[in-house]
């Protein structure tokens, strides 16, 4: 096992900076998540972590050692990349030992090593299959069986899930963080899903166009976004947002001005951490779950529903308000919900965030 540090590492293609001096610890043992949009330089990041791509500027350490000019495969990482690269004449066995035989290990280490890999990953009644015999769940666990044999000092995985069906995602999902418990070993896994981030990671990274926005626990990032960028990127459905016109603080209440509110404004008990001088225009943000239905003319305005979705334990309904701003509710279990009904929405004051026009929060 080993830690992880990255000192302002910068890419570039030509004259084209594609990561932005990245700054960033990972501890030994930890299950770190990089997360973001297509484009940010997730892959990237992590192709240069292995070797894959060359450092422009900046210092990579592996432990204690400073990395940047080691070969890929003397630097103690094994990677699982998105497609599962196996080679299709060759078993199950002989493709999870396959690197070691090209790297000269003994054939009775090959054989330790294949068969714990295989023991941990369950695939030691499909060793003497080939990849065309196997599903793609059980192909991608050869992938991984792959590096585990290897013993790497840090994992990698660049989306290894994106190729499967929503089930086969949750079962290898489920794999992958009982491999971490069982193994202890870092892990920096990629993903553009962000249910895959907060279910996995001990420490998520999200990225926006080369920049890292934030690191943090999962619930840290999912409860006190440091941006109306990390904010919208992190939870599902996405948090709401609303612009305001004009908010003040009176010390004891706080006066939130939008066209979207019953009479222009709505009126929420001020929260300690917040003076607000008027007039500030700012972004109110508040998640589909902490948004109530209230009684008629109770609220703090009307949403008109156009899309119902009802998946059960949970239904979420779409709507536009009278300002014509979109908002999603979320309530617990079935409800008689119709396109075109009209609802009186509410929330609390614990439950809103405020973002500066800056994009950064206010409220943390």
């Amino acid at each position: 096992m080993a830690a992880l540090t990255l000192r302002r590492v910068v890419k570039r293609f030509g004259q084209v900076e594609i990561i932005h001096g990245v700054n960033l610890d990972i501890v030994d043992g930890e299950f770190v998540v990089f997360v973001g949009p297509s484009g940010c330089g997730k892959s990237t990041l992590l192709r240069m972590i292995a070797g894959l791509e060359e450092l422009t500027d900046g210092e990579l350490r592996i432990g204690d050692q400073v990395v940047n000019d080691v070969e890929p495969a003397a630097r103690g990482v094994a990677m699982v990349f998105q497609t599962y690269a196996l080679y299709p004449h060759m078993t199950v066995e002989e493709n999870m030992g396959f690197g070691l035989r090209m790297g000269g290990s003994p054939k009775a280490e090959i054989k330790e090593r294949v068969t714990r890999a295989a023991e941990i990953l369950h695939l030691t009644p499909l060793l003497k299959r080939r990849p065309k015999q196997l599903s793609g769940g059980q192909r991608q666990r050869v992938a991984i069986g792959r590096a585990i044999v290897r013993e790497p000092k840090v994992f990698l995985f660049d989306e290894p899930l994106s190729n499967l069906d929503a089930e086969l995602r949750v079962q290898m999902r489920l794999e992958i963080s009982k491999l971490h418990s069982d193994l202890e070993t870092t892990m920096i896994y990629v993903t553009h899903d962000q249910v895959e981030a907060m279910t996995l990671a001990d420490k998520i990274v999200v990225l926006n166009r080369g920049q890292v926005e934030q690191v943090g626990r999962p619930m840290d990032l999912y409860q006190r976004p440091a941006n109306l960028f990390v904010a919208g990127f992190i939870g599902s459905p996405k948090m709401n947002f609303l612009k305001i016109t004009s908010a003040q603080s009176d010390g004891s209440n706080l006066v939130l001005k939008a066209p979207d509110f019953r009479g222009g404004q709505a009126v929420v008990e001020a929260p300690a951490s917040i003076s607000i001088q008027p007039p500030t225009a700012l972004t109110l943000g508040i998640r589909p779950e902490h948004l109530e239905v209230a009684e008629s003319n109770q609220g703090k305005g009307t949403l008109k529903i156009e899309v119902v979705e009802s998946l059960g334990d949970v239904t979420y309904l779409h709507g536009v308000t009278e300002a014509g701003n979109r908002l999603t509710i979320s309530i617990t279990g079935f409800h008689g919900f119709r396109y075109g009904d009209s609802l009186d929405f509410d929330f609390a004051a614990n439950d809103i965030h405020l973002f500066a026009p800056d994009e950064k929060a206010l409220l943390t």
